[in-house]
């Protein structure tokens, strides 16, 4: 299909408007992309030695709210499921596992999910915390 314009027939589409449009929703998504991946909302437990979550894509995050809810990553789990989703997920894949519990989750909530994660074959686990209030400051 051509255009008539005022000499003749325009037959090629411009397409710069196209590429600028994809180029500025491309920097917004990989502005918006790590903010995303904060994952479940837990109040963590407190300690003076706390390393930093890694941020590469080869490890999924474990978390148990205070109400006893399971999510891996942001995806909600039941906790007889567990085990089967972190064969699946973790240990076909190769992937490191990091458990984030609430610190008002009950101790024997906890080792149920750790219990999972054992049984599921997975033998190394990071567990994450937060560090101290005056900690923070140094």
């Amino acid at each position: 299909m051509a255009i008539k314009t005022g000499g003749g027939f325009l037959n090629e589409i411009n397409v710069t408007p196209f590429v600028d449009v994809m180029l500025v929703l491309l920097i917004i998504f990989m502005v918006t992309a790590p903010l995303m991946t904060q994952g479940v909302e837990v109040d963590l437990p407190t300690t003076r030695t706390v390393r930093n979550l890694p941020q590469d894509s080869e490890h999924l995050v474990l978390s148990v709210k205070k109400d006893g809810t399971i999510f891996l990553d942001e995806y909600q789990v039941a906790l007889d499921e567990l085990q089967a989703y972190i064969q699946r997920l973790v240990a076909k894949q190769k992937k490191q596992l990091f458990l984030r519990a609430d610190k008002e989750v009950p101790y024997g909530t906890v080792v149920q999910v750790m219990g999972e994660i054992k049984a599921a074959g997975i033998d190394r686990l990071g567990i994450v915390a937060e560090q101290p209030k005056q900690d923070k400051k140094r």
